[in-house]
C-alpha cells in the first residue's frame, strides 16, 4: 500500500512540475518576436470624419481627427496626410482645434461627436506644444465623449471644452469645463445633469469672454437611440464661463422637447447668432440681438434630417448675411439663413467645417470619407482617396492567388484588396467593390472565387459575380424595413447579420435573423430551421432615434442572432450567439437546439464573434461587448464540451479593454488572438493569460480578425486593414529562445513572387518578395553575424555578412531580427556609369524546391530547412522552371565575365595612357593596342551612354541585348521560348569573338608591358 501511495505522490509531484514549466510558458516577452510586424494593407480610402481645424497663418496646414483612427495633419493642402498621435494615443476622436495665437498648440479631445451604431469613444484630452510632433496627456479619460475645444484667441493656455460624457449611461462627467493652465488642471463651468453633455460651444470671436453652448440629452443603448430630453437647452456666458444663462426658452425659439442643438456666431457682428435646432417645429433661426430674441428663417428638413447624426451650423468669416449648415449636404446661405443652395464634398454625410478667419474661401470639411480642403470655397475640394481611416465591421478572405481580403466599409461600399502584389504599394488598382453595402458581413463561394455574397442593413443579402459582373439580390425575405422598429418584423436582420459558408459542404450557405437560415441554391430559397435563438424581447424592439426624430436603420434591431459559427471539425454543430445575451448550440445539423448560455454571462450582453475550436469537436470561442449597456470588461469564454461548462479567459486583459473578437490559431493549438475597442492581444495557452500583441499597431478598435496561410488580418474601425505576414514565428516559442545567445527561426515556407515594401502615405504597404528569416539576438557579437542561403545539393547561393558583402550589410540588433531574401542568386557585375535600356543585371530567382539557411555568429551556426512554393497560377512543370533558371544564369554569368572585361580594358587603357606620357618612344604602339581595346569595349558596349534616354540615340550593343533576355526570360515562370534561346546563343557568340580577341591582345601585346596579374588583383578579377 505504501509503495503504490509513493508512486502515487512521484506521478503527482511529476505533474505538478510539467504544469509549472507549462505555465512558466505561457507568456513570452515581446522581444523574442516583435520584428514581426503588422502591415498596412490599407486601402486608403478615407472614413468618417467627426472634426477638422485649419492653421490660420499656414494656408497649406490642416488637421482632422478620424472616428477610431487618431489624429492627421497635412502640409501640402491635403494631397497627403500622415498621422501625428501615433505613439501616444489614437482612437476615436471628437475635437482638434489649434491656438489662433500660437500655431503649435494643439488641443484634442478623445470622443466623436457622430454616435451612430458603431461609436467609439476616446481617452481624454491630449496637447501638443510643437504643431503635433509630441504629444502630453491631460488627463480627463472619463468624459468619453468631447464634442468641441475652444481655445482662447490670445492665450493659448486658457481653454473651454463641451464634453459630452459617456453616451452609454449617466455620469456627472459632462458639461462645459474650463482650464485656465493650458490643460493641466480643469473645472466644470456648466453642468445640466447626469444624461446630459454639452455637444456645441463657440467663443465670440470678438470678446472671447462671450461664450455659447448647447446641451444635449442623448443616450445609446444596445436596442436604441435616444436624442431629446429636459436636458437638451442652450446657454450664453457673458463673463469667461463663470456664469451661464438659460436662452433656450427666448422669444422666438420653439417650444415643447428640444434635442440636438448648433450655435454660432458671426464674427463680424457679435450680436449675429445662428442656430439648428432639433425639435418637432425646429429648424435655422436667427438671432440679431445677442441671443435675446431669434426668428425662425429656415424649416428645410434637408438641413434637420437624422438630426443627432449631423447639426452643426457656421457662420462664414468674411461675410455676416453667410451661413453653413451641415448635414448630407452641406448648405448654404448668403441671404442671413432664408434660403440655402446644397452642395457636396467628395463624399458627403458632413460633420465639421473650419473656415479660415482671413479666407472665408479657404476650409477643411469632416465627413464620412474623412477630410478633404478647397480653396475656393467648396468649388472644388482634395480627394480623401488617401487616408487609410476606412471602417471595417468585418473581414474574410478567398482562396484567390494571391489571396484577397473582404470587408464591408462603414459609409461606403464593400471591397475586396490584394493582400500583396508585385510592385512597391497595395493603391487602387489592387481593389474594388464587392457584393453588399457599408454594414454587411461577405462570404466568398469556395468553389468560385468571384462569386461573393454580401450583406447591408435592410436585410440585404446580395450575389455578385466579379467575373460577369452580374448580380442578384437573394433576400431571405425581402420586406423592406427602413423606419419601422424590429417589433413588426417577421425575421429580425440586425444591421451587420451573418453570412457565412459551411467548412463542410460549399453548397451550403447560412445566414441569420433571430432564425438560423440556409440556402443549397445560391439563395433562390431558404431554408428556416431554428425556433427563434433570442430573448425576443417585447419591450426592447421598439421605434428608436426618439423622443423627437425617429431613426430606424436596424442599427438598433435588438434580440438577434448577431454571431454564428460551424464547427470546423464536425458537420452540423452549429453555434449561435445572440445580441441579447444567449448562446445556443444544435448538434444534428439545426433540428434540435440547446441553450448553453454560461451562467456567469451578464443578461443583456452582445455576443460578437465565435469560433469554432480547431482541435476539439464540441469546442468554441466567443467574444462579448456590453459596452452599450455601459459596461466595458472584456468577456471571452470558451467550451470543449458543447457548451456543458465555459471557462472565461480575460486573465491580462485590461478591465476597460472590451473584447469584440477572438480567433484560434489553427496551426498551433494553445495559441489565441483577440481583437478589444483599444487594441490587439495574444494567449499562448488557450486564454489561460493574455499578453499585449500590439507591436507597430496604432491604438484603433479591432472589429474582426481572419487567419489565412499564417497571416493574421485586423480589421479596424478607423485604420483600414493591417495584416501580419508570418505568425510561424510565434508557432515555434519556447523557453529555451531567450536563454540561447542567438536562435534562428525556421523561416516560413515562401512562394517565388516578389514585391517591395515601401512606406507611404497614399497607399498600402507591400509584403516583400522572397522569403522572410527571422532570428533573435540574446548577447552582442564580438566579431560578426552571417546568414548562407544553400540549395539542396548544399551549394551556396547568396550571403550577407555585418562585414558587408559586394556592397551589402547585414544589419542586426540585440533582440528580434527579420532579414528579407528576395530569392534571387547575386546579379551580374557591372560597372561605374554604366547606362542600360531594359537590360537589368539582376540574377534569377531560385527554382521551387528545399532550400537551408544558416545563422553564424561568432563563428556558431544554426540552420534552418524552408520551402520555396511555385507560383501556382503557372502552369510550368518543375524541368520548366530549372530551364528558366539555368537559362538565365548563363546570361548572367556571361554579362559579369562582359562587365569584367570592359573594366579590364578601362584599367588597361589608363595605364597605358600613363605609360605613354612617361615614355612617348612607345606612343605608337601603345596607341594601337589602345585602339584594339577600345574597338572591343565598343562592340560590347555603347560607350557614347551619358544619360538614361541616350540609347534612343546611341545604339545599345551586344551586353545591353543580352541583358534584356533577363525581362524577356525573366518574366514569369516559364520555359525559355526557341527564339529566347536562339537570340542568346546568337549574342553570346558575338561577345564571345570579342573577348577572345581581348585575350589575345592581352596575352600577346598587354602582359609584356603590364603586370596583368597585379591589375586583375587589385580590381579583385580572377
Amino acid at each position: 500500500m505504501n509503495k503504490i501511495l509513493r508512486i502515487i505522490l512521484v506521478f503527482a509531484l511529476l505533474f505538478s512540475f510539467g504544469h509549472q514549466n507549462q505555465s512558466e510558458a505561457q507568456t513570452f516577452d515581446e522581444k523574442l518576436y516583435d520584428a514581426v510586424q503588422w502591415r498596412l494593407v490599407g486601402p486608403h480610402r478615407g472614413g468618417r470624419s467627426a472634426t477638422v481645424s485649419g492653421v490660420a497663418s499656414d494656408r497649406n496646414t490642416f488637421y482632422f481627427g478620424a472616428t477610431g483612427g487618431g489624429v492627421w495633419k497635412t502640409t501640402d493642402g491635403g494631397r497627403t496626410w500622415w498621422n501625428i498621435s501615433d505613439g501616444y494615443f489614437g482612437g476615436s476622436i471628437g475635437a482638434v482645434s489649434v491656438a489662433p495665437s500660437d500655431s503649435n498648440v494643439i488641443y484634442v479631445g478623445g470622443g466623436e461627436k457622430t454616435v451612430r451604431g458603431n461609436v467609439s469613444y476616446g481617452y481624454g484630452f491630449w496637447k501638443s506644444s510643437d504643431a503635433g510632433k509630441s504629444w502630453e496627456y491631460l488627463g480627463m479619460e472619463e468624459t468619453r465623449f468631447i464634442s468641441r475645444i475652444k481655445i482662447h484667441p490670445n492665450n493659448p493656455d486658457v481653454v473651454y471644452a463641451a464634453v459630452l460624457g459617456d453616451i452609454f449611461k449617466p455620469t456627472e462627467m459632462r458639461g462645459v469645463y474650463k482650464s485656465v493652465d493650458g490643460g493641466k488642471t480643469w473645472s466644470r463651468k456648466l453642468f445640466v445633469n447626469a444624461q446630459s453633455g454639452a455637444v456645441d460651444l463657440i467663443l465670440d470671436p470678438t470678446n472671447p469672454e462671450v461664450i455659447y453652448a448647447t446641451t444635449w440629452e442623448v443616450k445609446r443603448t444596445p436596442f436604441s437611440l435616444e436624442s431629446g430630453g429636459p436636458g437638451s437647452k442652450m446657454f450664453k456666458s457673458t463673463d469667461g464661463g463663470e456664469n451661464w444663462k438659460e436662452i433656450s426658452r427666448n422669444k422666438g425659439l420653439p417650444s415643447g422637447m428640444l434635442g440636438i442643438m448648433g450655435i454660432t456666431v458671426s464674427p463680424l457682428n457679435s450680436n449675429r447668432l445662428w442656430a439648428i435646432v432639433e425639435n418637432l417645429d425646429g429648424g435655422v433661426f436667427r438671432s440679431d440681438d445677442g441671443g435675446e430674441t431669434w426668428e425662425k428663417t429656415n424649416d428645410d428638413r434637408n438641413l434637420r434630417q437624422r438630426a443627432w447624426y449631423y447639426t452643426r451650423i457656421y457662420a462664414d468669416t468674411q461675410d455676416e448675411n453667410t451661413v453653413y449648415v451641415l448635414n448630407v449636404s452641406y448648405h448654404k446661405s448668403t441671404d442671413g439663413g432664408k434660403t440655402f443652395k446644397g452642395s457636396n464634398a467628395p463624399h458627403g454625410d458632413h460633420h465639421d467645417l473650419w473656415i479660415d478667419p482671413s479666407d472665408s474661401k479657404r476650409m477643411v470639411i469632416a465627413d464620412d470619407g474623412g477630410a478633404q480642403v478647397s480653396y475656393d470655397g467648396g468649388e472644388s475640394w482634395s480627394t480623401y482617396m488617401n487616408q487609410p481611416t476606412a471602417q471595417f465591421y468585418r473581414v474574410t478572405t478567398d482562396n484567390h492567388f494571391p489571396y484577397r481580403i473582404y470587408g464591408a466599409q462603414q459609409d461606403n461600399s464593400t471591397m475586396r484588396i490584394a493582400h500583396r502584389n508585385e510592385g512597391s504599394g497595395i493603391s487602387e488598382e489592387d481593389w474594388e467593390e464587392s457584393a453588399g453595402s457599408e454594414s454587411g458581413w461577405l462570404a466568398v463561394d469556395p468553389m468560385d472565387n468571384d462569386v461573393v455574397y454580401g450583406g447591408n442593413y435592410g436585410g440585404l443579402l446580395q450575389y455578385l459575380n466579379h467575373r460577369t459582373g452580374a448580380a442578384r439580390n437573394v433576400n431571405v425575405y425581402p420586406d423592406n424595413p427602413m423606419g419601422h422598429g424590429a417589433e413588426g418584423m417577421k425575421y429580425r436582420f440586425q444591421w451587420n447579420f451573418p453570412i457565412f459558408f459551411s467548412p463542410h459542404d460549399p453548397k451550403v450557405l447560412y445566414t441569420t435573423s433571430n432564425h438560423f437560415h440556409r440556402s443549397t441554391n445560391g439563395g433562390q430559397s431558404w431554408e428556416t430551421f431554428s425556433p427563434d435563438l433570442t430573448r425576443n424581447a417585447k419591450e426592447k424592439l421598439g421605434p428608436s432615434g426618439g423622443p423627437i426624430t425617429k431613426d430606424n436603420t436596424s442599427v438598433e434591431y435588438y434580440s438577434t442572432i448577431f454571431a454564428a459559427a460551424e464547427s470546423p471539425l464536425k458537420k452540423g454543430v452549429l453555434w449561435a450567439g445572440s445580441d441579447d445575451g444567449l448562446v445556443h448550440v444544435s448538434k444534428d445539423n439545426g433540428k434540435t437546439w440547446e441553450n448553453v448560455t454560461p451562467k456567469d454571462l451578464p443578461e443583456w450582453i452582445q455576443i460578437n464573434s465565435m469560433e469554432g475550436h480547431p482541435f476539439e469537436e464540441g469546442g468554441l470561442y466567443f467574444a462579448a461587448t456590453a459596452y452599450k449597456n455601459g459596461d466595458f470588461a472584456p468577456y471571452l469564454y470558451k467550451t470543449t464540451d458543447y457548451g456543458k461548462t465555459w471557462t472565461k479567459i480575460v486573465n491580462g486583459i485590461d478591465a476597460q479593454h472590451f473584447t469584440r473578437v477572438v480567433r484560434a490559431d489553427p496551426v498551433k493549438k494553445g495559441i489565441l488572438y483577440a481583437g478589444t475597442e483599444t487594441g490587439m492581444y495574444i494567449s499562448f495557452n488557450d486564454g489561460g493569460i493574455w499578453q499585449p500583441f500590439q507591436l507597430n499597431l496604432p491604438i484603433v478598435p479591432i472589429t474582426d480578425l481572419a487567419i489565412k496561410e499564417n497571416n493574421l488580418i485586423a480589421a479596424t474601425q478607423g485604420r483600414s486593414f493591417w495584416i501580419i505576414d508570418d505568425l510561424t514565428v510565434l508557432h515555434q516559442l519556447a523557453n529555451d529562445v531567450a536563454n540561447k545567445p542567438f536562435y534562428l527561426f525556421k523561416p516560413q515556407d515562401s512562394y517565388t513572387l516578389d514585391g517591395v515594401r515601401r512606406e507611404s502615405k497614399t497607399e498600402g504597404t507591400n509584403r516583400p518578395g522572397g522569403v522572410l528569416v527571422y532570428f533573435h539576438l540574446k548577447d552582442e557579437p564580438k566579431e560578426e553575424v552571417r546568414l548562407e542561403f544553400y540549395d539542396k545539393n548544399k551549394q551556396l547561393l547568396r550571403e550577407f555578412s555585418s562585414k558587408g558583402i559586394e556592397g551589402d550589410t547585414l544589419k542586426y540588433k540585440l533582440g528580434s531580427n527579420e532579414f528579407n531574401w528576395n530569392l534571387r542568386v547575386s546579379n551580374a557585375k557591372g560597372f561605374e556609369g554604366m547606362i542600360m535600356w531594359s537590360g537589368p543585371l539582376r540574377g534569377p530567382k531560385v527554382v521551387p524546391g528545399e532550400y537551408t539557411v544558416l545563422l553564424m555568429v561568432d563563428g556558431q551556426i544554426q540552420e534552418q530547412g524552408f520551402m520555396v512554393l511555385p507560383d501556382p497560377r503557372y502552369p510550368s512543370s518543375q524541368e520548366d522552371r530549372q530551364a528558366q533558371f539555368d537559362f538565365l544564369l548563363k546570361v548572367r554569368d556571361k554579362l559579369t565575365e562582359t562587365h569584367e572585361t570592359i573594366i579590364l580594358i578601362r584599367k588597361y587603357r589608363d595605364e597605358l595612357n600613363a605609360l605613354m606620357e612617361k615614355n612617348p618612344k612607345q606612343k605608337r604602339s601603345i596607341e594601337l593596342i589602345i585602339k584594339t581595346i577600345s574597338d572591343i569595349e565598343k562592340e560590347l558596349y555603347q560607350t557614347q551612354n551619358r544619360s538614361g534616354q541616350d540609347p534612343l540615340n546611341y545604339p545599345i550593343r551586344l551586353n545591353n541585348k543580352l541583358a534584356h533576355l533577363n525581362v524577356i526570360v525573366g518574366t514569369g515562370e516559364w520555359r525559355p521560348t526557341d527564339g529566347a534561346e536562339e537570340v542568346r546563343a546568337e549574342i553570346t557568340r558575338q561577345i564571345d569573338v570579342q573577348l577572345a580577341k581581348f585575350r589575345e591582345i592581352e596575352r600577346i601585346r598587354i602582359s609584356n608591358i603590364l603586370n596583368v596579374e597585379e591589375l586583375k588583383t587589385e580590381l579583385k578579377l580572377n
